[in-house]
């Protein structure tokens, strides 16, 4: 079963690693973050710019941890306002199609309801992206409408409460 951790300093080492070995694999279903978020400068300021948001209380950032202990996703809460947030995760390759996902999102949606006193999420993604689309039907979200994802046709899916 994955473990969430929230997101430290100490993850970076880690996280870059995590980004760089998925980089090819995410660009198939979501926009590149591009050259500059790879390299070690910037992969450490964006870093410190979550952990600052995050010390706001803007968003919630958590790694997805395997049994071993190895990074094999990440899992956040954005633009926390009037009790919610955005969700968003991904996770790597490796782990893909294991349950991994769904149980991470699970888990964070736990969280944000016992721990962020959140009542609802948001959540988008793109209409052919099917695996993304089960993990959150899975975890109780509802598509509600339908939007634009990086140009391409999307849904918006909402949970809301959480507490069940």
């Amino acid at each position: 079963m994955p473990t969430l951790e929230r997101l430290r300093a100490d993850h970076a080492d880690a996280l870059l690693a995590f980004e760089r070995e998925n980089r090819e694999y995410f660009t198939r279903s979501i926009p590149d973050r591009g050259d500059a978020y790879f390299t070690p400068a910037g992969f450490a300021a964006r870093h410190e710019a979550l952990l600052a948001e995050q010390d706001a209380g803007i968003c919630h950032f958590h790694v997805v941890l395997d049994g071993d202990g190895s990074l094999v996703g990440r899992v956040n809460l954005m633009d926390v306002a009037y009790a919610s947030a955005e969700l968003g995760y991904r996770i790597g390759e490796q782990a893909a199609g294991k349950g991994v996902a769904t149980a991470a999102v699970a888990e964070v949606c736990r969280v944000a309801a016992t721990a962020y006193g959140l009542t609802s999420l948001v959540a988008v993604t793109t209409l052919d992206n099917l695996a993304s689309r089960t993990v959150l039907e899975r975890n109780a979200f509802t598509a509600v409408e339908d939007t634009t994802v990086g140009g391409r046709p999307g849904i918006r899916y909402l949970r809301s409460p959480l507490g069940h």
